[in-house]
């Protein structure tokens, strides 16, 4: 990675889990290593899983960028440091699809899957979650075609997010100290 770069890399977290699932849980803990490790998550917001991605990542000190369907500002307690409403009701999949470096995706329902095969057609990686059901479960044994557009990395922890998203180059060296250093009181 450029060490030079201005922009931060940035994820997409697409999907759906209800609260009190392992995958609602491992949702909260994803968006929360990506603020520690200095990538800015993108996010809809609207189900309960990239709802809480996107809580704990602000509570963590990282950015949030929110693309929401309607043309109106969503109400001020809104989990996100920047929103942008799109006015563009489903359509606004593809904008989310092509906002991240990558996409981890949560589960899922039909809108996750149309956000995971636009991102396959533009040749962004896909992190799945798997081992918790949902459809992200299915995903790495069946992408959305015989293409091979893009990487598709699962993951069943956050440690095993956090290699994969140092595999795709999307974390600064910088961010390393960021991630592990216990406190000291």
């Amino acid at each position: 990675m450029n060490t030079n770069a201005i922009r931060k890399p940035q994820v997409c977290v697409l999907g759906s889990a209800e609260p009190g699932s392992p995958a609602y849980a491992l949702a909260g803990e994803a968006g929360a290593l990506l603020a520690r490790l200095g990538i800015t998550l993108v996010s809809g917001c609207g189900s309960p899983a990239t709802r809480v991605a996107a809580e704990r990542a602000i509570a963590a000190g990282g950015l949030v960028l929110s693309i929401v369907p309607p043309d109106e500002m969503p109400p001020p307690d809104w989990p996100a440091t920047i929103v942008l409403p799109c006015g563009m009701g489903d359509a606004r999949n593809l904008l989310m699809a092509l906002a991240g470096d990558a996409c981890l995706v949560v589960g899922g329902r039909a809108g996750t899957i149309s956000e995971v095969c636009l991102a396959w057609l533009h040749r962004r990686p896909l992190l799945p979650l798997v081992g918790c059901g949902g459809w992200s479960d299915s995903l790495p044994a069946n992408p959305p075609d015989e293409r091979g557009n893009s990487p598709i990395l699962p993951w069943g922890s956050v440690d095993e997010l956090e290699r994969q998203l140092r595999g795709l180059d999307l974390v600064h060296p910088s961010s390393s100290a960021l991630v592990r250093s216990p406190s000291k009181t």
